[in-house]
């Protein structure tokens, strides 16, 4: 693995081990108060950050563009700042609702910039020269 592909598979290593531990110790207090952040740890950070990887692992000519790096930074810092608010939020801080609003639509962003990129190397330039060829 290399470049974006690279780092958002660490980013997914170190979202997986933060979510199994906060899993851990809802369980051990039996307080499932933050179950909400939990789930968003193993879906947002584990999951996607995992399928992003390998997509850009997969699709080379993807993971070479200056969008996929601007994709991985707005993801990470997005996805940092609302885990944290979300936190916070399910904590008992209500007033933190408007940064982890932010986070959501940034990370919302990112993932539509990331339907473009990956709808773009699969249906556009090298399917579509293969097309070509193929006439």
């Amino acid at each position: 693995m290399q470049g974006v592909a690279r780092n958002f598979f660490t980013l997914a290593v170190i979202y997986s081990i933060l979510g199994m531990m906060l899993g851990l110790s809802m369980a051990m207090s039996q307080d499932h108060t933050q179950l909400p952040t939990h789930a968003h740890i193993m879906v947002l950070g584990w999951i996607m950050s995992s399928v992003f990887a390998f997509f850009y692992h997969l699709v080379p000519a993807a993971r070479n563009s200056r969008l996929s790096t601007i994709h991985f930074w707005a993801a990470a810092v997005s996805s940092i700042v609302m885990l944290v608010t979300l936190f916070m939020f399910y904590g008992g801080n209500a007033a933190i609702e408007p940064v982890l609003g932010i986070a959501s639509l940034v990370y919302f962003a990112a993932t539509m910039l990331f339907a473009f990129i990956a709808l773009r190397a699969l249906w556009g330039g090298e399917a579509a020269g293969a097309r070509a060829t193929a006439r």
